[in-house]
């Protein structure tokens, strides 16, 4: 497996290509990533997004124009990709298949698990490939994602850091914003982080 990486816009989201048996699964396209996509993909296949953030999909729909592919989103966040709720300017895009929670999927011969561990968001969800994470905004070095945006959910929060805190083996987690990390060194603060969300509510 390649992991290529680039941070995208005023949020440097992490865009992800992730490079098996000479195709590419294109993971979070933020702000400004088409260009990059483009000069850096050989074979696509899909568009995978960890939630429906606007700074995680603004280049959805450009890119699947470019490069006819499917956008997989989990179901819960789909509306954010049409609806614009940050009022951001967000070109709309849709997805061609929808996450149901916790699912196992194959994409061009690709083994593709989405965890959905909502909080962040309702559809909020790691995609496991393989031994490593792309944790979107769910988890980050030393930290995790916002519980308090609109269609945020502390209560969901807890009880996905609690989950994840039970996640026995170990894997390189690549996260939405900042560097890589590991799932083991991770768990070590997700009591802290579990104290600090139950405070707020």
């Amino acid at each position: 497996m390649e992991i290529k990486i680039q941070p995208m816009g005023p949020y440097q989201t992490n865009c992800y290509i992730v490079s098996i048996g000479g195709k590419d699964l294109i993971i979070d396209p933020g702000v400004g990533a088409t260009e990059w996509v483009l000069k850096n993909t050989t074979h696509p296949v899909a568009i995978l997004n960890t939630h429906g953030h606007f700074d995680h999909v603004w280049s959805n729909a450009e890119l699947k124009e470019a490069l006819r592919i499917p956008i997989y989103c989990p179901r819960m966040d789909v509306f954010m990709l049409a609806e614009d709720p940050f009022g951001q300017g967000t070109p709309p895009s849709y997805a061609d298949y929808l996450i149901d929670g916790d699912a196992e999927l194959e994409i061009a011969g690709i083994k593709v698990i989405y965890r959905h561990f909502p909080g962040h968001t309702p559809g909020c969800s790691v995609i496991e490939i393989g031994d490593v994470w792309f944790s979107g905004d769910f988890l980050f070095q030393q930290s995790i994602g916002r519980w308090d945006f609109p269609n945020s959910s502390a209560e969901e929060m807890i009880e996905s850091l609690r989950r994840v805190q039970k996640v026995t083996g170990n894997f390189t987690i690549y996260p939405g914003h900042g560097m890589s990390t590991t799932l083991k060194e991770e768990q070590k603060y997700i009591p802290y982080w579990i104290r600090q969300v139950e405070m707020t509510v």
